[in-house]
This record gives structure tokens, sequence and C-alpha cells, in this order.
């Protein structure tokens, strides 16, 4: 069966080889990365000069990706189009469309992403694989500005364009320099060598606050950067800018899962250590750039009569993670129970699967509420996961940072307190996804 994908959409794939072609005026590169988000060396960039890498093979406007072959350590290809012509914004091209083949030729998923404006470079889709996982892949479609070389440099690919002498090289049949002056390796760089900079000050900041020091994500830095651009279009701050997307489902589109997120929107300052300043000056703001639960960072600015500033924190979504949220989660609710004289509720491997997929389907399909938009209701999706409990209940929140918030918000809510203690329910399912317009969804599935 055939998946056609929509942006944030993903697909199971098979483990041999996969076929990814992208027919039309366009090039197709592709990254490989670590767990890092970052290539090992500059020969994890498969682009027209630099046709193949362990497990990626670039023929034409397909690349053949042999996820069992690749370099070790990689967990993540990023697909990546641009026009044929350098420097022509996508716009003026027709749209894209990926269609992905299996080793014996049959279509796995097809994507067609919206169609783009003045970018010249597209982040079309990712091939990637966690713990205890099978390779997927997401779809993706988020527009680059700053061409393939400045999308190269923030993957950690260095690019000598500094307009040094270099040798003269003949172009290739469709005019391109057969040399692009990609060498060696260095650490993701933001516009104006700014990345340095913030992360000095920031690191500084938190180890004086006890915290671990954040690392560039390139994934954060793409969207932090979309974000920027948004809102200076817009001429406005804002969680969403005019194009209706929200710096959380940007985030999410570049292909960063996360446990949790924190952003800093803000105009006004000019250079990072005035942006850093100003974050560190009020309690809330601080309590954000110090948080110990964050190992990423980006920062980004665009200029639209005012500059605007995105800054991203975050802590990646791993197995651990996901789990230790839930359990923290289930914990706080039986210490509410426990207070009103109820027993604790039982971990429903079931009801957790119920739950989980909730989540996930409402950043998919960016709606919130207890009733999908096929109709389905908390005992449809109780009952199609297997469970065979006879009363089902639903909590669902979204927008918390943590489990002590969103637990907190439930309690004070007496519609889902009642819920968290009703005496006849035993068995809870606890459920957590990043991403959509409001961050982070949560769902708690009861049983009795």
């Amino acid at each position: 069966m055939t998946s056609e994908l929509v942006p944030g959409g993903n697909v199971a794939l098979p483990l041999d080889l996969v076929r990814l072609r992208v027919a039309g005026d366009f090039d197709v590169s592709a990254l490989v990365t670590g767990a890092d988000g970052k290539v090992g060396s500059d020969a994890d960039f498969v682009f027209y000069n630099q046709a193949q890498a362990p497990g990626v093979r670039l023929s034409g406007d397909t690349l053949a990706v042999e996820p069992g072959r690749l370099r070790g350590g990689a967990c993540r290809v990023t697909v990546v189009v641009s026009a044929a012509v350098p420097g022509t914004p996508l716009g003026r091209l027709p749209a894209p469309r990926l269609e992905v083949t299996d080793g014996a030729g049959r279509t796995v998923a097809r994507f067609a992403p919206p169609h783009t404006g003045p970018e010249t470079v597209l982040l079309l889709a990712e091939l990637y694989v966690r713990p205890g996982t099978g390779w997927k892949l997401r779809a993706i479609g988020q527009g680059y500005a700053d061409g393939l070389a400045g999308l190269a440099r923030d993957f950690g690919v260095r690019v000598t364009d500094d307009g040094g002498p270099t040798a003269a090289a003949a172009p290739d049949a469709r005019g391109r320099s057969a040399r692009p002056g990609m060498t060696g390796t260095r650490a993701p760089r933001l516009a104006e060598g700014s990345a340095d900079d913030f992360l000095h000050l920031v690191n500084a900041a938190r180890a004086q606050a006890g915290s671990p020091s954040v690392a560039l994500d390139p994934r954060l830095v793409l969207a932090a950067r979309s974000h920027a651009r948004a809102m200076a279009d817009a001429g406005r701050l804002g969680g969403e800018g005019r194009d209706g997307v929200s710096v959380h489902q940007r985030i999410t589109g570049a292909g960063y899962a996360y446990v949790t997120v924190g952003e800093h929107l803000v105009s006004g300052p000019r250079t990072p250590a005035e942006f850093v300043d100003y974050c560190l000056e009020s309690a809330r703001s601080r309590r954000t750039v110090l948080d110990p639960a964050f190992r990423h960072a980006a920062l980004a600015h665009a200029d639209g009569g005012d500059r605007y500033w995105t800054a991203l924190w975050a802590a990646p979504l791993t197995p651990d993670a996901l789990s230790g949220t839930a359990a923290e989660v289930v914990a706080l609710t039986n210490a509410e129970r426990g207070r009103a004289g109820l027993p604790p509720l039982a971990v429903d491997p079931l009801l957790t699967a119920a739950a989980q997929a909730h989540c996930a389907d409402m950043v998919a399909r960016d709606f919130y509420d207890h009733t999908c938009p096929d109709g389905s209701q908390p005992w449809d999706r109780a009952r199609a996961a297997g469970s065979r409990r006879r009363t089902i209940g639903e909590n669902i929140a979204c927008g918390q940072r943590s489990p002590a918030e969103v637990v907190d918000g439930w309690m004070h809510s007496p519609g889902h307190r009642a819920n968290i203690l009703k005496r006849e329910f035993g068995h809870i399912g606890v459920g957590f996804a990043g991403g959509g317009r409001a961050a982070v969804y949560w769902a708690q599935l009861f049983g009795g």
C-alpha cells in the first residue's frame, strides 16, 4: 500500500534498499548524520559532484539508500532538493514530487510538499532510525533560504566560500562548478559568525547555575531561521508567522523530536550578546536559558524593519525520556489518588499505546479534541489497541511543559479531576507528543 505523506507524516521503510526519486529541474542531495545531527566528515555530503558515500548513491534524479551499509554511527539521512540552475528560487518551479520505492521497484510512499517561495533549497524528507525501531521516512517540506552551501555549513560541512583565490573549474552540463569548495568539517555556523558568541555566553551562565552545557543542533537552527524570517515578514513577534505555522511545528518539521522545548521570541537586540543579556534579565526567561533539562539550542535572527530573534532550547525525545515522562505522570496521578484515600492505578500497556497514538495523531493532523477527525472516541481507540476494559475515561491537555504542570492543571479542572479520582478506574495509560501548534500534547486513558 502506498502512503501519500503530508509534512510531518512518516512511514516504515524496508531494511535492504530504498530509492528516492525527484524528477524535474532539481538537484538531489543527501546529508548523512549521527545522533548529534552533524556529518562525520565532508564525505557524508552526497551531491552532484560527490555522488557516493557508504550506503548512499546518487544517480541522476535518484538517491539509493541502503541503511545497513551506512557508516558507523549514522542514524539519519536528510534528503535535500535545489534548483538545477543555481540560485533559482524554488517558487519559480513546479513543486518537487518525491517517489519512494523499495528494491523490487514497488512504490512505498509519495510526498508533494507545499509550494515554496523565494527559498533556493528545500529539506524534502529524512530517513531516520531510533533505538529499538526500524528505519522510517519522515516528510519535511521545509524551505531553506541560505542555499546549499549554507545548509551544508549548518550540518557541519566546511565550505570554503570566503572569496579567496581558487582554481578555475569547468562548469558541467547544467552550468554548475565542478568543485563547490567543500572541505573538512567544523561545527555548524549561524549567520555573521554568531554561534560561538551565543554558545559561549549561554554556557557560561549555565555553568554558574550548575546546568550542563548545550550544543548547537542544525535542525533547531533551521527551525529558528525559518521562524525568525516568518516573524520579520509579518512585522510582529508571535508563536505563529504569517504563514500560520507555529514555531513548534517548524521544530518538528525540521526533524527534531523533543521531550521538552523552550523558546525566546524577541525583537530589538542587535547582537547575540545583547540578546542573551535581555533573556537573562527577567526571572521567567532566565529560567529557560538555565533549565538543566535542555541539551540543544539554536539562535537566529531576521531583519524586517526591526530585528527579530528566535532562540530554541530542547531536549531530544528518546525511549527513556518518553517512558520517564509517562512514569512521572502516573506517579503524580497516583499521589493525588493516595491523598484522596484511593488505591493507585496500574499501568496498562494497551491503554498506554492508545494514549500515545492519540497524542501523535493530534500533532500529525493538527487538532485538539477527544473526538478524532474520523469520529473515533476514546473507547474506540482503546478497543482498537486491544483493550477490553469495560469503562474508559480520558484526560487530554496541551501546552504544559512538565508532568507536574499538566497533572496540576488537570487537578484544578473539575471534569479532569473527577477522572483522576474515580474509584471505578484501576488502570491507566499515558501518552505524550511534542510538536504541533501547542508545543506538547498529553493524554491519560483510564480503564475500569
